[in-house]
């Protein structure tokens, strides 16, 4: 019996070797493809792992300005050893990747190919000019800065994150358009490690909409106060021009201008493909992609990581990988494949990492929404001594509870060591742990307190 031929695109990002992991333990043809320069994937290169790096700096930097007991000048953040330290690291990181990705290559069943593919056909790729006929394709490709449509963009000079993060030289002032994710973790970084002046555009009343107002009031606070950040809020970017100075003119629609001497993209990230989907079946679009990761047009493929475009996140891409490559082996067998159905878990490093938020598991709203009463807490970490003592005192955590059983649905904090605290809260929501059997046992003076306070209150309130 011939072994099925499955062909992995974008071998070396963290979905696409997490398939290949599983892939080249099993009796199957595994063909690897990536034509990465150098190779190691998005979040190692261009991704979580660099922007952890820069901002460190910033945040001893700030930590430092902040603290009223420490004298003297704030020390000056050498972005030229800040760029060099990053690279020295994620380029470590990259190589062991790659080499790992080699060593399974290393296989009798295994090739990998350093080029780019290309779709001809349905699950039939071209290859560096050499045609791959596959029975199963796993497309983990990855994505893209995702550029807007503005009028005007293509005759400024824009930056996106990874030109920040390779950067040793920066202007004087910037505009930001977006304030997501990468906004939240990078205009810190170029207030505090760079000394820009900051302008950020930010389309609705506050960021994080999709969670309880106090935290994207506190962040709004936090960076106009802690910062200096002008954040202008409810308002859309109309059209960009350069300036007679060499910096860029954004015109918003309420009539108002923004400028400054450099353009900041921080707009999102959009799903990346291999060239060719015209030739197949394949149409991406919302809800394409299955619960067992096979696209709705063709049940051999499997898309996994950012470019399935649900989560976009480092731990989710690994565990669609996992599961893409055992799905593949059960749909070759005929057995009943694997939904991937994750607990909501992100953590984003704002406040140049002092401050981060992660949220796990359900909001109050999502959880009414799937037929479910809810008690709620929330603390404030003025509510807890210990962050004050730790000259950490700003941010806000709630913790969502079932009202029937007592099950904790969800956490969303935004405080010093929230993304410490995110694994604690993972175990809790896994197990489906009952908030009366959790032990209260405050380890004194440790900013877990907030989380025994959380469980308190809403025990009471059982």
């Amino acid at each position: 019996m011939t072994r099925p031929h499955v062909v992995v695109v974008g071998a070396y990002g963290s979905a696409g070797v997490a398939a290949a992991e599983v892939l080249a333990d099993a009796d199957v043809e595994l063909t690897l493809v990536d034509d990465g320069d150098p190779g190691g994937g998005l979040c190692i290169l261009r991704g979580c792992m660099p922007s952890k790096e820069v901002l460190s700096a910033a945040a001893h930097r700030y930590q430092t300005r902040h603290d009223h007991r420490l004298t003297g000048d704030p020390p000056a953040v050498d972005l030229d050893a800040v760029v060099e330290t990053k690279d020295d690291h994620v380029l470590g990181f990259a190589e062991h990747r790659r080499a790992a990705v080699h060593d399974l290559a290393e296989r009798e069943n295994v090739t990998f190919h350093h080029e780019t593919a290309e779709f001809v056909d349905d699950c039939v790729l071209d290859v560096g000019g050499e045609r791959v006929d596959a029975d199963y394709v796993v497309v983990a490709t990855g994505s893209d800065l995702n550029v807007p449509d503005l009028p005007g963009l293509g005759d400024v000079d824009w930056m996106g994150s990874r030109d920040v993060l390779d950067a040793t030289d920066f202007p004087d002032s910037g505009v930001v358009m977006g304030f997501g994710y990468v906004g939240l973790e990078l205009v810190p970084y170029l207030s505090e490690a760079a000394g820009m002046d900051i302008t950020v555009i930010e389309h609705d009343d506050r960021p994080l909409d999709d969670y309880h107002r106090s935290f994207g009031e506190e962040l709004l606070d936090m960076y106009r106060e802690e910062f200096g950040v002008d954040v202008r809020t409810e308002v859309y970017e109309e059209r960009v021009e350069p300036t007679t100075d060499g910096g860029v003119r954004l015109h918003l629609e309420d009539g108002t201008t923004a400028e400054g001497d450099q353009l900041f993209l921080f707009t999102g990230r959009r799903p990346s493909y291999p060239d060719g989907l015209d030739a197949t079946s394949l149409d991406p679009w919302p809800d394409w992609v299955q619960g067992t990761l096979q696209s709705v047009d063709d049940e051999r493929v499997f898309v996994v990581g950012d470019a399935n475009g649900e989560r976009m996140l480092l731990h989710n891409a690994k565990e669609e990988g996992y599961l893409a490559g055992r799905n593949v082996l059960h749909s070759e067998v005929g057995e009943e494949l694997e939904r991937y159905d994750p607990l909501p878990h992100k953590v984003l490093f704002s406040g140049t990492g002092v401050y981060p938020f992660a949220s796990l598991g359900l909001t109050a709203p999502e959880a009414r929404e799937v037929g479910r009463d809810v008690v709620t807490a929330q603390r404030d970490a003025t509510d807890d001594g210990v962050f004050k003592t730790k000259d950490a005192p700003r941010g806000t955590a709630r913790l969502v509870v079932d009202a029937d059983d007592g099950t904790v649905l969800g956490y969303h904090g935004l405080h010093y060591h929230a993304d410490v605290m995110a694994k604690t809260m993972q175990v809790v929501l896994e197990a489906g742990m009952d908030v009366r059997e959790i032990p209260d046992r405050a380890y004194h003076p440790t900013t877990p307190e907030i989380l025994d306070g959380l469980f308190r209150e809403t025990a009471d309130q059982l």
